[in-house]
């Protein structure tokens, strides 16, 4: 949705009704009209993330999300996830043991991210190699050479 058009008719609607002044009156009312559309634009944008918030609410399998990309606001509607990162006591299968060998700075920074997140480091890093196998099925990053097209 291309908010220039809403932007627009507050700039015009200001300089129209700076037209029954003076010079000086119609010049500050443009120069102002001018400078207010990034701030309509802010504006509308802070309307319509609260009415995606309100819809998202109501909707339970859906939820609405807004961005702006330059003039461009964008409005997508996304299905609810699922629990990506299942509790232990929700997996099943046999659980094996790994040994991973890290450089101290990327360990800190993954112990960092996992109590961010609430995990332990172990549950992170099983979040993390999970989502990694997920995106290498979908073709994500990791596909093996043999996908590609040459």
């Amino acid at each position: 949705m291309d908010l220039t058009r809403y932007t627009a008719r507050i700039r015009d609607d200001l300089v129209a009704a700076a037209a029954l002044g003076d010079e000086k009156t119609q010049a500050t009312a443009t120069a102002l009209a001018n400078t207010v559309e990034n701030s309509a634009r802010l504006a509308l944008l802070s309307a319509l993330t609260e009415l995606a918030d309100t819809v998202t609410a109501e909707l339970g399998d859906r939820s609405v999300h807004v961005s702006l990309h330059g003039t461009e606001a964008d409005i997508e509607v996304r299905r609810a996830h699922t629990n990506d990162n299942p509790s232990f006591e929700e997996m099943t299968g046999d659980i094996s043991r790994v040994t991973l060998r890290l450089v101290e700075q990327m360990k800190s920074r993954a112990e960092e991210a996992a109590a961010q997140s609430g995990q332990s480091l172990n549950s992170w890093m099983s979040g993390v190699v999970s989502g990694a196998l997920r995106d290498q099925m979908r073709g994500g990053y990791g596909a093996s050479k043999r996908d590609e097209t040459p």
